[in-house]
């Protein structure tokens, strides 16, 4: 856990010292709130609050883990430091940590940002529930970020983690109101793991029932991922070190 907490902190020190990542990271979720959610969260600005704070957890699943792990894979540094005798699960482990560092920070501003220029306050208890289900509901995005960075080239992967991030926020109900998706994509959206997010994540701020068939499916989706990252990941050290 010593060698985790060392390379979280590396981590999170790297991606600071690049602007374009972390102000990118920690802002765009904010403006994509200010553009699109603000001009109709009067409707219900509870569920935009918790809508974007989700997005905001979303981004860091899969360019965080996505698309910077797929750079740094071919990168000579990361390739040395795949010879040293630190676990894969130290470093997975800390970039996770490093993550959280991050998932926090954005979801922080968005929801400051939603409670100065919304009435979306849902109570400190509210508050607590959101952030619970954020960080636990945020591990099938975090394996599918692994997946993303071990399946797809450093060239590939930033164009797939952007359709993938836009497809599944769409159709999960995370831009905007469900009432707002066509027939077709309000048919399909109960089948995403976006979607079953969504819900716990609304029933979170709203005192709402949280459904254990929620957890459930995206205790699903976690094992399907993590076992397409652990197959790519395999794939991977086989290509490089055998």
């Amino acid at each position: 856990m010593r060698l985790a907490l060392v390379h979280a902190r590396l981590q999170v020190v790297e991606l600071v010292r690049f602007p374009g990542f972390s102000i990118a990271t920690l802002g765009l979720p904010a403006f994509f709130f200010l553009l699109f959610g603000l001009p109709r969260a009067h409707v219900a600005p509870k569920l935009f609050l918790a809508s974007y704070a989700g997005l905001a957890v979303l981004g860091i699943g899969f360019f965080q883990f996505g698309v910077s792990m797929a750079i740094e894979r071919a990168a000579p540094w990361s390739v040395w430091v795949r010879t040293l005798p630190a676990s894969a699960f130290a470093r997975i482990t800390g970039r996770v940590l490093a993550g959280l560092v991050f998932a926090t920070a954005s979801a922080t501003i968005v929801v400051a940002i939603a409670l100065a220029t919304t009435p979306a306050w849902p109570g400190a208890l509210g508050l607590a529930r959101l952030a619970a289900t954020l960080v636990v509901g945020s591990v099938p995005f975090v394996a599918f970020g692994l997946a993303i960075a071990y399946w797809t080239s450093p060239k590939s992967a930033l164009p797939v983690a952007n359709v993938l991030y836009i497809l599944l926020a769409y159709v999960g109900g995370l831009w905007g109101s469900r009432s707002d998706l066509p027939h077709l994509v309000m048919a399909l959206s109960p089948y995403t793991p976006t979607r079953q997010w969504g819900d716990l994540l609304w029933a979170a701020v709203t005192a709402g029932r949280i459904g254990f068939v929620h957890w459930l499916a995206l205790a699903g989706y976690a094992a399907l991922f993590g076992l397409a990252a652990a197959w790519g990941y395999r794939r991977d050290e086989g290509q490089r070190f055998r």
